[in-house]
């Protein structure tokens, strides 16, 4: 079924399967599309962000259960906390969905990565539809779930466009500029391969 997803600015587009299948104001796509579905979020329709830290996110982090938040706390583990927990794969692979999940969460629509060893946390990524692409080393800056508090400057897919993959963010705010200040955990909505992977409740 045609979905049109929409914006509080009049900027839409129209999802059939994995692709989209129309762009521009919505009121056009609704004239076009009579039959379809409209969902209408709240703030600024977006291409999503390129996570720039795939490799360090999803393989050196371990992010916890939230049934071991009274041991080892509700925040990412690095270094020498993440080696203590000395995680076999079926960790690994959970760890991995759960930080999928908390990236679709920042408006995430793919992330770059060297290459991931690890093949309990190329299944997370693969099922989630992110898409992975390539690096070659370190980018810089901080890794963080939020791409925009890396310190580094955000990096985003092709602008959406009729037969272009179905991937973008929503976040709730006025424009690109409230965007940069309070960071993509305003994010609401996030599509990837034409699903809705991500809505916040």
């Amino acid at each position: 079924m045609l979905t049109i997803h929409a914006d509080s600015r009049d900027h839409a587009v129209a999802v059939e399967g994995e692709w989209i299948a129309d762009a521009g104001p919505l009121r056009e796509l609704v004239a076009a599309h009579p039959h379809a579905r409209v969902r209408t979020w709240p703030g600024i329709l977006t291409p999503g962000f390129v996570n720039l830290h795939g490799d360090e996110l999803l393989e050196q982090t371990y992010h916890p259960d939230p049934r071991e938040a009274d041991e080892l706390g509700t925040e990412p583990l690095t270094g020498d906390a993440l080696t203590a927990l000395a995680l076999d794969d079926a960790r690994w692979g959970a760890s991995a969905r759960r930080g999928v999940q908390r990236m679709l969460a920042h408006g995430t629509v793919a992330v770059a990565c060297e290459r991931l060893r690890n093949r309990a946390v190329q299944d997370a990524v693969r099922r989630s539809g992110l898409e992975i692409v390539g690096r070659l080393g370190h980018p810089g800056g901080v890794p963080s779930l939020d791409p925009l508090a890396s310190g580094l400057p955000p990096e985003v897919p092709p602008a959406r466009e009729r037969g272009c993959a179905a991937r973008f963010a929503v976040f709730d705010v006025r424009d690109e500029a409230e965007l940069a200040e309070r960071g993509a955990g305003t994010c609401v909505a996030t599509v990837v391969a034409g699903r809705l992977v991500h809505r916040r409740r």
